[in-house]
């Protein structure tokens, strides 16, 4: 009987980013390391900047169209312009709990050729994948002047058990 693998401890890396354009050079060497099958989980406030960290990924990995909040689309394909994956951006703010309305979307059809990367959605796509990225973006809540956000980004899985999330803080 062959024993099972144990699971990998996750990967971490914290950062400061003091502005929007900032948030999405973060989104453009985070493109740096993702791949095709690759699932991206966003986490944080409204206004935090999901959506721009998002813009640098789709400008890091080339893609086609400008990346907007699909808040009201659900999720956007955005294809790719050279020979990297397709950017599949999820808004999951208005779907229910559970996976039953993201089985909807056939994410899993699209996560093997696709950058799938999910706002909100914590509690609805991990059964996707076990390799997963988690970025939660925290900012100061009330005070919307201050531009100032602390970023957790955490590989989890064997995908990301070897990969340097310092590269992202150079």
């Amino acid at each position: 009987m062959e024993a099972s693998a144990a699971p990998h401890d996750p990967v971490e890396t914290q950062l400061i980013i003091n502005s929007p354009e900032q948030m999405r050079e973060l989104g453009r060497k985070l493109a740096k390391l993702l791949r095709a099958g690759d699932l991206v989980m966003l986490s944080g406030e409204l206004g935090a900047g999901k959506t721009t960290l998002t813009r640098g990924l789709g400008e890091g990995l080339g893609v086609r169209g400008a990346v907007t909040s699909p808040t009201f689309v659900i999720a956007r394909v955005h294809p790719s312009l050279g020979d990297g994956p397709p950017l599949v951006h999820v808004d999951a703010y208005r779907l229910g709990g559970g996976l039953g309305e993201m089985e909807d979307l056939d994410l899993d059809v699209s996560l093997s050729d696709s950058v799938i990367v999910v706002e909100w959605g914590e509690g609805k796509v991990e059964e996707l994948t076990d390799d997963r990225l988690q970025v939660v973006i925290h900012r100061a809540v009330g005070d919307t002047a201050d531009e100032v956000r602390h970023v957790t980004v955490t590989g989890l899985g064997e995908r990301w058990a070897s990969v340097d999330l310092g590269v992202l803080s150079a």
